[in-house]
C-alpha cells in the first residue's frame, strides 16, 4: 500500500468501531486491518488514548460553522443543532466515543463549542448563562444523534428489531391500571416516528426553550 496517512488510520478505526463498537478498535487491530505493524501507527498516534482523539476529531472536522452577525442567531444555533447531529450520526459509535473523550482535547469540539458560545452571547445571556447553554446544546445533539433512530454498532438489522419487538411487548403487557399511558403508547415510545420527525422536533424543542429565555431576559 502507498504511504499510510493519519486520515486513513483514522477512518478505518471509525470503520471498525461502527461495526463492532468502540471496544474493538485497537492499535493491533487497527495494524492488521491496514497490513502494517503497530510500529508503523505510533508515527500517528502513540497509544489508543491519542488514537480516540484523532478520531473524534475527525468526526467533527468537517463540520465547523463560523459565527455570522449578519444572520440571526436562532438560524445559526438551529444550523448547527441540526449539523454537530447529522455528522454524529454517521458513525454509530459517534456518541461513545465523545463520552470516552475529553472533549476539552478535541480541536473541532472545541471550534464547535467555541461558535455555540458566541451565538449565545449574541442572543444576550451573560457569560455564565452561555456557557450552560452552549453545554446543554451541544449534549442535547450528541443525545440526539445517539437517539432510537440511530443504528448501533455491532447490530444488525435483524437483532434490532428482534430488539424493538420485545421491548415493545414487554411495555404493553406491563398493568394498564398501573402504566395505563405506557401500555397505550407502547407503539411510538418503542418504534418512535419519522427520522425526520424525531430530529425536527428535538431540535425545535432546544432551540425554543432558548428563545423563550432570550425573550425573557429581553422584556425583563
Amino acid at each position: 500500500m502507498g504511504k499510510l496517512t493519519r486520515e486513513a488510520v483514522v477512518e478505518q478505526a471509525l470503520e471498525i468501531g461502527t461495526a463492532e463498537g468502540l471496544q474493538a478498535v485497537t492499535i493491533r487491530r487497527l495494524a492488521q486491518e491496514l497490513g502494517v505493524t503497530p510500529m508503523a501507527l505510533y508515527w500517528h498516534f502513540k497509544n489508543k488514548d491519542q488514537l480516540i482523539i484523532g478520531m473524534a476529531d475527525h468526526l467533527i472536522q468537517g463540520f465547523v460553522i463560523a459565527e455570522d452577525y449578519g444572520r440571526p442567531w436562532q438560524e445559526q444555533l438551529r444550523e448547527l443543532v441540526t449539523g454537530l447531529m447529522k455528522v454524529l450520526r454517521h458513525y454509530p459509535c459517534a456518541a461513545a466515543l465523545l463520552e470516552e473523550v475529553d472533549q476539552m482535547t478535541v480541536p473541532s469540539f472545541l471550534r464547535v463549542w467555541d461558535t455555540a458560545l458566541g451565538l449565545a452571547k449574541q442572543a444576550g445571556f451573560t457569560y455564565e448563562e452561555s456557557c450552560l447553554i452552549s453545554q446543554y446544546l451541544l449534549q442535547g445533539a450528541i443525545a440526539l444523534a445517539a437517539g432510537p433512530v440511530a443504528r448501533r454498532p455491532g447490530r444488525t438489522e435483524r437483532d434490532a428489531a428482534e430488539s424493538l419487538r420485545v421491548k415493545r411487548v414487554t411495555l404493553q403487557t406491563l398493568p394498564p391500571d398501573v402504566y395505563p399511558h405506557i401500555v397505550e403508547m407502547a407503539v411510538p415510545l418503542c418504534e418512535g416516528g419519522p427520522t425526520e420527525l424525531y430530529d425536527t422536533f428535538g431540535v425545535d424543542l432546544l432551540i425554543a426553550g432558548i428563545e423563550t429565555l432570550a425573550a425573557r431576559l429581553r422584556d425583563g
